[in-house]
């Protein structure tokens, strides 16, 4: 079998490991947390980072009027079937040899890639504007509005005396990794359509 199909192959099928490697994280570092706590979000579930740091987390939010974070969202059910429906996509045009269908499947994901970052802003975004009205403390901002916490989607923010980091886990480099692996795919089935021809 040709390299650049064995590359279309294995790049399609790394993406698979979204279901055992977690996506993201998000951390908040507070002088009164010792250590750290934070959530780990997969494509089909929110967990803790640590033992009970999404009760904390709760915890804190209830004061300032905002949501739990959710152990139910419509993306943990549609994430997956369309991450296995890539790999099986992925591993077709591998198996069919055509370097346009490769850089085609680039861009699929790319685009999937863009669309899922968006609607982790949106959520992000709801999760620290729309606060509830009998907060317990309310804090203003310098415009004497109220205080909005949203987490940054990528990089470190300060929220009051919060630091949330915001950053990308193993299952992103390994979706990344298999994302570029079928670009290289591409440029290799270039070169070895090149050799036939001379």
């Amino acid at each position: 079998m040709k390299t650049s199909k064995v590359m279309m192959i294995v790049g399609s099928l790394m993406i698979l490991l979204l279901f055992v490697l977690p996506l993201w994280n998000i951390t908040l570092e507070a002088p009164q947390y010792p250590e750290a706590i934070g959530m780990d979000i997969w494509i089909n579930k929110i967990t803790d980072h640590n033992p009970n740091d999404i009760k904390n987390i709760n915890l804190m939010n209830h004061y300032v009027g905002m949501k739990d974070i959710p152990t139910d969202m419509a993306e943990f059910d549609i994430f997956p079937p369309v991450i296995i429906f890539m790999a099986i996509l992925g591993v077709t045009f591998g198996l069919i040899g055509n370097k346009k269908l490769y850089v085609t499947w680039f861009i699929i994901m790319s685009l999937l890639g863009t669309v899922g970052m968006y609607d982790f802003y949106r959520w992000e975004y709801d999760y620290g504007h729309n606060l509830k009205e009998n907060a317990a403390i309310k804090f203003l901002d310098s415009k004497g509005e109220p205080m909005a916490y949203q987490p940054p989607l990528f990089g470190s923010k300060m929220i009051l005396n919060f630091n949330a980091i915001s950053l990308p886990m193993s299952g992103a480099y390994a979706l990344f990794a298999g994302m570029f692996i079928t670009l290289a795919a591409f440029f290799v089935a270039k070169k070895e359509e090149e050799k036939l021809q001379t």
